[in-house]
């Protein structure tokens, strides 16, 4: 008898309303789906809010940069964190964003956290031929949820962000689900997130 080989799915909530938010509640919705599908699966959670991911300074950026043999101690801390992280999105097969918009961008602490994970030699690298990245086969979903409608315009600066970032690590099978309009009234709401359970219920897990 062939077991089935255990998947992974690795879940990062960005909304200041931590699971309280529309896109983690999306997002968490979809990981109970995912987990249905896959008893034995395993799920890595991150709520940005309540795990504070430190926003990257010169200190951090230098710890990157300096050879594993010349790290202090707190340089070595601060890439053990980061190679922690990157493991993780190495091990997983799918990855479930709970993307909020604030002030037209993605939430800090959500850059944050890829400014963790986006490092040369480690998840991507420079070659003769230009930027190859070392996470494929992975597969994600982001669950994008907005006070306003705006994808497809100029002010979506989040979708093409997203892909971009993810496809520097060579993660380019992105699927968006988004809820829009959430503050609008006359039923808008109400309308999109439906919209977007349905979108959700369809997916393939």
């Amino acid at each position: 008898m062939t077991t089935q080989a255990q998947k992974t799915l690795v879940q990062i909530n960005s909304s200041l309303f931590s699971g309280q938010g529309q896109s983690s509640a999306l997002a968490d919705q979809f990981v109970a789906k995912w987990q249905a599908a896959h008893a034995n699966g395993k799920v890595i959670r991150h709520d940005l809010v309540n795990e504070e991911v430190p926003h990257l300074d010169a200190a951090r950026f230098t710890a990157f940069l300096t050879k594993p043999e010349e790290r202090t101690e707190a340089q070595q801390a601060v890439v053990a964190y980061s190679d922690r992280l990157i493991n993780e999105l190495r091990a997983a097969d799918t990855l479930v964003i709970g993307l909020p918009l604030y002030n037209l961008g993605i939430p800090s602490q959500l850059k944050a956290y890829f400014d963790h994970v986006a490092r040369a030699g480690e998840t991507f690298r420079y070659t003769s031929d230009g930027v190859e990245g070392l996470l494929k086969g992975k597969k994600v979903y982001v669950f994008a949820t907005r006070g306003g409608q705006y994808a497809g315009t100029p002010f979506d600066t989040q979708t093409g962000f997203i892909r971009n970032l993810l496809g520097l690590m060579g993660i380019t099978d992105v699927e968006f689900i988004y809820a829009e309009g959430l503050a609008r009234s006359g039923g808008v709401k109400e309308a999109a997130l439906e919209k977007a359970h349905e979108q959700l219920a369809a997916l393939a897990v």
